[in-house]
């Protein structure tokens, strides 16, 4: 399955030397830092009004983010059964499905002007299954599930029209993966190539940590980050957050006060990269507004603040892919 990736053309401004008779010959140029990358994410990509809500916040900040597309959300009640998770019935997912016709056209519409937008979107599988025990055979089958549903989900929900080149996007714009509840395996590592994807976004790290690469395959991970009055590490995504603060359950008596820790922890592990070695920081969210919406409020004033810093770039994973292969742009949905 071939799939195009996007061309990122850069350049940095050049240095100019001024050519000087001196007692001492000039001191070179100190050598310029790369740019600090930072690289936002969301799971599942359910919830329309955050759909909209994230894209706000790219126009303001000049931010490009991954969407990590759970299939399911692009069937209704009526069209379930268009997937049947490996060992499992058709039409049954441990997250649901849309809650109608109407819901998966108005997600449709989002992911449309978010891949016009520049933004990645990205595959996080369909019914939200914990993997770690498929075969390869099993994860290929996932895949092609996401791959039909996304492809055909105009005409398998009875939707019209169908925007011209939206086949076209969706058989070469999906590059990316991020496994549920991180759960990878080896037959996954072996099944992501297979299926011709070029970057798995499972992984944790203790701290922000360069990316690797395997069998052609560019592995990110989440980084453990300093929280809290104890500084304690937590993964940077904001289930994780949730579950340290409250335990899972919801405290919006607490919301600023975790607002503030969480804008904290992550402004924290920012300034280290930024005033350090500059790794790619990388952060996770889902479209569930948790503890009142806590987590989110924290993203927006934390991106408000670096993503418009001249010397940092919020960029999708895609495009930090796209940069080492010197590959071509996401295809666009036509109109």
């Amino acid at each position: 399955m071939y799939r195009s990736s996007r061309v990122v053309v850069f350049s940095l401004a050049a240095l100019a030397t001024a050519g000087s008779a001196f007692a001492d010959p000039p001191k070179a140029p100190m050598p310029e830092k790369p740019k600090q990358v930072v690289i936002i994410s969301f799971d599942s990509a359910r919830d329309i009004s955050q759909w909209k809500r994230s894209r706000a916040l790219a126009r303001r900040t000049g931010a490009h983010f991954t969407y990590f597309l759970s299939c399911v959300f692009l069937l209704s009640p009526e069209t379930r059964k268009e997937y049947t998770a490996p060992g499992k019935t058709a039409g049954k997912s441990n997250i649901g499905f849309a809650a109608s016709k109407q819901e998966v056209t108005e997600r449709l519409e989002q992911i449309g002007l978010a891949a016009h937008e520049g933004h990645d979107i990205a595959s996080h599988a369909c019914g939200h299954f914990d993997g770690k025990d498929w075969s390869k055979a099993d994860w290929l089958t996932e895949f092609g599930s996401f791959e039909h549903i996304l492809e055909n989900a105009y005409a398998i929900n009875n939707i019209t029209p169908e925007p011209q080149g939206w086949r076209e996007f969706a058989r070469h714009a999906v590059v990316g993966f991020r496994a549920p509840y991180l759960s990878t395996s080896k037959a996954l590592y072996e099944a992501l190539p297979a299926a011709g994807y070029q970057f798995d976004a499972s992984g944790v790290s203790q701290g922000p940590a360069h990316p690797t690469t395997s069998n052609g395959i560019m592995h990110f991970s989440l980084p453990q980050i300093p929280e809290g009055p104890k500084s304690r590490p937590v993964i940077a995504m904001d289930y994780n957050l949730y579950v340290r603060h409250s335990g899972g359950f919801e405290r919006p008596s607490n919301a600023s006060e975790f607002t503030d820790r969480t804008y904290d922890a992550f402004r924290a592990a920012f300034d280290k990269q930024y005033q350090g070695k500059r790794i790619p920081l990388e952060l996770g969210f889902h479209f569930t507004l948790m503890n009142d919406g806590a987590y989110w409020n924290a993203l927006e004033r934390f991106a408000g603040e670096v993503c418009v810093k001249s010397d940092v770039e919020c960029i999708s994973f895609r495009d930090y892919v796209s940069r080492q292969d010197g590959s071509e742009g996401q295809a666009a949905v036509g109109g």
